[in-house]
């Protein structure tokens, strides 16, 4: 829901936002009607946090749905009503059963899209009813590893199952219904997100009038999972880790903060990060000769790492990304075969890549785009020039901004 914005001296008082937003849960399993997963278990009790932006029209006819990438959250837009300062105390939270969950941490500034989303913007809340919600096993508020098994009474853990993109995709479309939506104007999604865009039109593909896919292809790369098992091979190997049971104490900090430093290099881009660090040392003019940090580009890293600690919980990474490795959009739709896949589409479709992006690659997202055009349907596709790498969809916001306003902005050539 978004709440009357409250104006007056306040550094959130800006312009162009959504205002204020609380987040939202509901409940989408239960023992009577337990959420079957694709692997083969089930979860008899899933809560889902999500956001809305905008007013829902009189036809239910203006939804927009947006998708975030790994670590993102449903807190797309405006300022969190809720947020809470970081306290001193640490990441970790002891609860009244002896157990430490993960904090969902609200940071205090805009939600992860806000250059998007909002009055006047590419996904301008004036016309659009946008909604965001967070995937299944991550820890921003909807059911996850962290949180308690009620058949145990303790966290899941690594009992938590293993969830993919279409668990993720067919839960959203039940909390749609739950909405009473029953068409999307279009879903848009980055980088995972964006896998899960393309997903919902193929699984849904009559639901789907557009689907913007940005920074996205069919698949991971062989090279993307590799750098994925290396990420969880340091969480793992984390003498804090205890097999995923760890949330009596302070967890595999050290382990986590490196599979992020990873995971953020693939990121970025050789060329940004040259512009943006080069060999400079980190306030010094002469290197000490040791192994502390030297470099202003480690130093950087070791402040993605520590700051994601704060923020994520490790047993959340191992299955998100591991969702994120299994998703082939071919072989669930195709038998292999990308193009036979693409047959299922009818919705509008926006693939674009970004020049520098080396985790979901130009090369990659053109293989998506030719299988499309191989089944006969409209696709459109741009490859954006850009020094940024794979962050380039959150950090080029006029290019993508076009791009977007666009592809929202103009009638859709399907019914």
């Amino acid at each position: 829901m978004t709440t009357p914005f409250l104006p007056g001296g306040d550094s959130q008082d800006f312009p162009g936002s959504v205002g204020w937003v609380i987040p939202q849960k509901i409940c989408l399993a239960s023992s009577e009607n337990p959420f079957h997963l694709e692997t083969g278990g089930e979860l008899s009790h899933i809560e889902v946090e999500y956001e809305t932006y905008g007013e829902l029209a009189a036809g239910a006819d203006n939804v927009v749905l947006i998708t975030h990438a790994l670590s993102g959250d449903a807190h797309a837009a405006g300022w969190d009503q809720t947020a809470v300062q970081k306290t001193t105390s640490g990441r970790y939270m002891v609860r009244k059963d002896g157990y430490s969950p993960p904090r969902s941490y609200r940071r205090k500034k805009p939600g992860w899209w806000d250059t998007m989303i909002g009055p006047g913007k590419p996904i301008d809340t004036k016309r659009f009813f946008v909604i965001c919600s967070n995937v299944l096993g991550s820890c921003y508020g909807t059911t996850g590893p962290a949180d308690i098994n009620p058949e145990t009474n303790r966290p899941y853990g690594l009992t938590f199952p293993v969830v993919t993109v279409g668990d993720w995709v067919r839960l959203q479309s039940l909390l749609l219904d739950q909405l009473g939506i029953e068409r999307l104007y279009a879903v848009v999604g980055g980088s995972l997100g964006g896998q899960q865009a393309l997903e919902w039109a193929l699984a849904y593909p009559e639901r789907v009038g557009k689907a913007i896919v940005l920074a996205a292809s069919a698949r991971l790369s062989t090279q993307g999972l590799a750098f994925n098992s290396v990420g969880r091979y340091s969480i793992k190997s984390d003498p804090n880790f205890h097999n995923g049971d760890y949330y009596r104490s302070a967890g595999p900090e050290h382990g986590l903060a490196a599979a992020r430093m990873l995971a953020h290099i693939t990121y970025l881009s050789e060329e940004g990060m040259d512009l943006k660090f080069g060999r400079r040392l980190q306030n010094k003019i002469k290197p000490d000769f040791s192994f502390d940090v030297e470099f202003a580009v480690e130093s950087y890293l070791n402040h993605q790492g520590k700051s994601f600690v704060e923020r994520f919980d490790a047993n959340s990474y191992l299955f998100v990304s591991r969702a994120m490795d299994y998703y082939d959009a071919a072989e669930r739709w195709g038998e292999g075969d990308l193009a036979a896949a693409c047959r299922r589409l009818r919705s509008e479709i926006l693939v674009a890549s970004f020049s520098t992006d080396w985790l979901y690659t130009p090369e990659g997202c053109r293989e998506l785009v030719h299988a499309i055009t191989r089944t006969g349907r409209p696709v459109t596709y741009a490859d954006i020039p850009s020094q940024y790498g794979h962050d380039a969809f959150l950090v080029e916001t006029k290019r993508v901004g076009r791009l977007l306003a666009g592809i929202l902005g103009a009638k859709s050539r399907f019914a």
